[in-house]
């Protein structure tokens, strides 16, 4: 699989919001390897600044990002999982 790093995040971010892209970036690897079936990467602080950047990302690996919203209003999680056909 290609770096799927991409320019979709190529500005300088603060180290939490680094921290939670490689966990997103990790989570599509994986789920699009087909080394898990799908991957929620949960209680992101970033995640607003997040999900359109890993929706793409996504999307170029051949899966999906769903977003979960958290009931308090405080962020959502983010769950990696295949394109249903």
């Amino acid at each position: 699989m290609e770096d799927i790093a991409g320019s979709a995040w190529a500005k300088p971010v603060p180290d939490g919001l680094e921290r939670e892209q490689r966990l997103v970036r990790e989570a599509i690897a994986m789920v699009a390897s087909g080394a898990a079936p799908r991957v929620t990467v949960a209680s992101l602080r970033y995640s607003r600044a997040l999900i359109d950047p890993s929706s793409r990302l996504a999307l170029e690996a051949g899966v999906r990002v769903r977003t979960i919203w958290r009931k308090d209003g405080r962020g959502a999680d983010l769950a990696v999982e295949p394109i249903e056909e």
